[in-house]
């Protein structure tokens, strides 16, 4: 199966819907009756529509197992057409289009299996998924804006070039992703004048984005964050919260993280660990949904 152990749990939702098409009016009536000899069909499909659901990874290969939190399983008739909609919830890494999809077949099976003896051309007709909400893909912000970043790797020995740099290169790489450039990238040592430098020199470019990484863990020398923090006028420590949390789920040393964020002027300041990992898995935590800053700073609101 496809790694997922790198996103987080959100709320995701997919609705996905069917059509059984039956070839006269006499089965539409049976139906409304309740006159089919094998019963009450709409009770029977909506269960066989849970179950399959629930069962989705047992029968799809590539599906994940995840908690269905909710399921709803809905009919309709228009004309000879028996509508169908199955809706799944989640809270988890990955989505629920499979599982609707998959509930919305079986449902349309079932029908058929149980209308075939009073009519011999029933069709199932449309499987499809009709809407998917949740996990990044529906939380892009500024996705026709292009966000410019300043990148500074703090280390000693980076600087001294005792080392080469993995975990800023890989953080521009990533940032990509989500329309951000990089024009401003530099490697400084773990100085608090050097620090306080960078931050000035990327104040006066108008940066909308600043990510220090590096220095954020608990030797001496670890200063970014002591240095950082009283230069923030407006904290967010809601950020670095959702960052640790996602590391701790992944490595038990997370916690020792004290990295900070928030606001200087307009500018978006993050301090990411110095380490490949600590870098990109806080990118992960973090991207694209902190990008909402952007919006809510011009004015922009989002339902």
């Amino acid at each position: 199966m496809v790694n997922i152990t790198h996103k987080q749990n959100t709320l995701r939702k997919a609705i996905a819907t069917a059509t059984v098409l039956v070839s006269r009016q006499e089965t539409i009536d049976a139906i409304k009756n309740n006159l089919v000899p094998k019963g009450d069909v709409f009770s029977f499909a909506k269960v066989a529509a849970l179950f399959a659901v629930k069962k989705t990874s047992d029968i799809i290969p590539d599906c994940h197992p995840l908690p269905v939190e909710f399921t709803d399983v809905r009919f309709t008739i228009v004309g000879l057409n028996i509508e169908i909609e199955v809706e799944v919830h989640t809270v988890y890494k990955t989505g629920v289009e499979v599982e609707a999809m998959h509930g919305a077949s079986v449902a349309a099976l079932t029908l058929y299996d149980m209308l075939k003896p009073i009519d011999k051309k029933i069709e199932i007709r449309a499987v499809r998924l009709l809407e998917k909400k949740g996990g990044k893909s529906s939380s892009i912000i500024n996705a026709n804006k292009i966000i410019q970043a300043a990148v500074v790797v703090c280390s000693d020995t980076v600087s001294q070039q005792k080392a080469t740099d993995k975990a800023g290169v890989a953080v521009i790489e990533l940032l990509k992703k989500f329309n951000i450039e990089t024009p401003y990238y530099s490697i400084i040592p773990d100085e608090a004048a050097a620090i306080t430098a960078a931050v000035t020199a990327q104040i006066q470019n108008n940066i909308q984005l600043l990510l220090f990484v590096g220095g954020t863990g608990v030797s001496p020398r670890d200063i970014t964050p002591d240095t950082v923090e009283p230069l923030l006028d407006r904290t967010l420590p809601g950020v670095m919260e959702t960052a640790r949390r996602y590391g701790q789920d992944r490595m038990p040393y997370a916690m020792l993280s004290r990295s900070v964020a928030g606001f200087i002027n307009n500018t978006l300041v993050l301090t990411l660990p110095g380490s490949l990992s600590g870098a990109t898995e806080y990118i992960d935590a973090l991207f694209p949904q902190v990008l909402h800053v952007f919006d809510t700073l011009n004015g922009e609101r989002h339902g």
